[in-house]
């Protein structure tokens, strides 16, 4: 396996070089799968044109999830008055 990522790196590097970085692009996806545990033959018959990578910086907590897009016309609450606070009276 190591023998087959050592080729696989060795021809990424000479696309890279010879400027065609699709089919780098490509080499690069089939060793990642093929790290990832999938078989040569399916690493090669994998379809990664759509797949997205994690953009770099975007690592830390709470980047895993999704932001969320407020419905159209929806207006946040006004924000509440710092000088007053809510007490309740005292009296009986």
């Amino acid at each position: 396996m190591t023998e087959d990522i050592a080729a696989l790196h060795a021809q990424m590097e000479a696309a890279a070089a010879a400027l065609d970085f699709e089919e780098a692009r490509r080499l690069r996806d089939r060793i990642n799968l093929i790290r990832g545990g999938a078989s040569d033959a399916q690493a090669a018959a994998a379809d990664t044109q759509g797949l997205e990578r994690q953009r770099p910086g975007s690592m830390g907590l709470g980047t895993s999830r999704q932001r969320v897009e407020p419905p159209a016309g929806w207006v946040p609450p006004p924000r509440p008055d710092l000088m007053t606070r809510r007490r309740r009276d005292r009296r009986g």
